[in-house]
């Protein structure tokens, strides 16, 4: 069973819980959400992993230095314009202080010039990335918006204003994501850096900045107040059009360096295998397998029950009495769950990393998970569940947002030799394949538990194939047997739970989705690290130059497990932006 207590399934489009979340903040804020993703790609680029490192080619940094010299003239310039659309004297006093710091910004960008000797060179050529970015700029400033008809010259004050309000919608992606890159970076300093960036990190990370970050977002959602559900749109276009021109222009920043992300840089599909694994329950999807199970069975005793008494009252009760049954066995897997790590945990405190020590433990869980799965069978509880139902669920199941962009785009990278499967405790597989062939993915293969049925209906009885640690990794193991084609494999695991902590450790990167308390404890008493992937990523940068090691030094085994927050990491430390 593996997880916590079942609750009945939802469907819906993931895109909405963005926005639900969302409502009742500003446009700004909301824009910042929904396109997160993008903001975690920029902070995965090449470009920035070099300089957060400290290892970054210093003419690499010239030419950015370059660069952004021309992007600041079009952005004060784009402020300027701003500024005279504006119709309430506030907005227009915001507006010209923001001009007068990017003017500063320009001042810093010539002390970068002086403090390092650097050849700042006036007429230096201004590259595709940056002019698209420019242009697209002083376009939306100037009222060439897609789809608006630009005000004439009798334009109204709220014309004005609401072209004002698209300006910005087009400049607080860029000082919102610099103060965001500029806080991740400065976290990873210590007092006695000698960073050789130390002072660009400071400038973005500094309370000056990130007030000016904040001001350009309040006067955006002051300036679209007034605006309609559909020039709200246009504001949230323009965003995410500015998003991805602030990846572009970090992309297009020439590095003679090797860098050790995206994972798959130098992956080549004569020589290399990517051997990609993934949980299912909480990890790829929102709602535990289990909880969908024991909804779909409730449904299903209750339009029986109904069918057969013609009595409303009674298949009410009968779905009652098999809710309560759910109830009870849930309640008390829990308890036995809790009680398993309890006493997993009873052993003296490893100094070091202890693989055998935490296998030896875990064998505990492995008795539990049979036991519980057990029950559910002798139970009766999964008996008469229609194979059809069980598929419409599935095509229903909510997925973690960002999970299926990514495999799709690992599917149709035809420059990638990939090996995606998928290890689950799931009572029943079909739901699993049903999840991913409505949503393209029937590349994935897919290793979990299977329901017995009889004339499409199950039978109550479960073949089991996966219900425990060790299982997962007897699969894993055997999956990485039966690939001997010669090539060399990278394998990466993304798990959630205490179930995947084998698996994570056996792969070359051990990727832990989200937060799980019970696994937290085990790892700490195992001698276990956990290590937020970006300062991670960052630190094998760092130490691959220093010590030209190459990237192969993601190695399995090491007792460490790389922390991320969402699908939308992982995404752009495989696979890049």
């Amino acid at each position: 069973m593996e997880s916590a207590n079942p609750k009945p399934a939802v469907a819906g489009n993931p895109k909405l819980l963005s926005i639900e979340v969302a409502e009742g903040v500003g446009i700004a804020r909301r824009c910042w959400i929904k396109f997160n993703k993008e903001a975690t790609s920029a902070l995965y680029t090449p470009f920035v992993i070099c300089l957060a490192s400290g290892n970054l080619n210093i003419q690499s940094f010239r030419h950015y230095i370059a660069q952004d010299v021309h992007f600041l003239k079009a952005f004060a310039q784009a402020f300027e314009l701003a500024e005279e659309c504006a119709d309430d004297d506030d907005a227009k006093i915001g507006i010209g202080e923001l001009r007068k710091d990017v003017l500063e910004e320009l001042k810093m960008h010539d002390s970068f010039v002086q403090e390092w000797g650097l050849e700042m060179v006036k007429e230096s050529t201004i590259n595709p990335a940056t002019s698209k970015y420019t242009d697209f700029l002083l376009a939306t400033a100037s009222g060439k918006v897609e789809g608006v008809k630009a005000p004439g010259k009798l334009a109204t004050p709220f014309e004005k204003t609401k072209l004002a309000a698209y300006t910005l919608g087009a400049m607080t992606p860029c000082m919102r994501l610099y103060a965001y890159i500029g806080k991740e970076l400065q976290g990873l300093l210590d007092g006695k850096s000698n960073h050789p960036y130390k002072k660009w990190i400071e400038n973005y990370s500094s309370e000056g900045f990130q007030a000016s970050a904040l001001q350009t977002e309040d006067l955006l959602d002051k300036l679209s107040v007034a605006l309609t559900g559909e020039e709200l749109a246009i504001i949230e276009k323009l965003y995410y059009q500015a998003m991805k021109l602030e990846i572009d222009f970090f992309l297009a920043q020439p590095l003679s360096q090797k860098t050790v992300i995206p994972l798959i840089r130098y992956h080549d599909p004569a020589e290399h295998c990517l051997m990609l694994f993934s949980d299912f329950d909480l990890t790829f999807s929102v709602v535990d397998s289990s909880a969908i199970l024991a909804e779909i069975a409730i449904m299903k005793a209750s339009k029986s029950n109904q069918i057969q008494s013609e009595n409303k009252s009674t298949s009410m009760a009968a779905a009652a009495d098999l809710r309560n049954t759910w109830g009870v066995l849930s309640k008390h897997y829990i308890e036995e769950y809790d009680q398993c790590i309890e006493n997993m945990l009873v052993t003296e405190k490893a100094e070091k990393f202890d693989y055998e020590g935490l296998q030896k433990a875990l064998e505990q869980l492995s008795d539990l998970e049979k036991r519980e799965n057990l029950r559910v069978i002798e139970c009766g509880v999964l008996k008469g569940l229609d194979l059809e139902d069980i598929k419409r669920a599935g095509e229903r199941l909510i997925l973690q947002d960002g999970s299926t962009s990514f495999f799709q785009s690992i599917i149709t990278n035809e420059k990638l030799d990939a090996d995606i499967h998928v290890l689950s405790y799931c009572w029943c597989a079909d739901l699993i394949r049903s999840a991913f062939s409505s949503r393209g993915l029937d590349a994935l293969k897919v290793h979990a538990n299977e329901f017995r049925y009889e004339e499409s209906l199950s039978t109550g009885e479960i073949i089991t194939k996966v219900e425990s640690p060790i299982d997962k990794l007897q699969v894993f193991n055997k999956i990485l047997d039966s690939r001997g084609n010669g090539k060399k494999k990278r394998t990466v695991y993304i798990g959630d739970s205490v179930g995947d902590v084998l698996c994570l450790l056996e792969a070359d990167v051990g990727i832990l989705i989200g937060s799980s308390p019970s696994l937290k404890r085990l790892g700490d008493h195992f001698g276990l690290t956990f290590t937020p992937l970006f300062p991670a990523v960052v630190e094998k940068q760092k130490k691959w130059m220093e010590e030209e090691e190459d990237s192969s030094t993601w190695k399995g085994l090491s007792g460490v497990l790389y922390t991320v927050s969402s699908w939308a990491e992982i995404h752009a430390f495989i696979l890049g932006s």
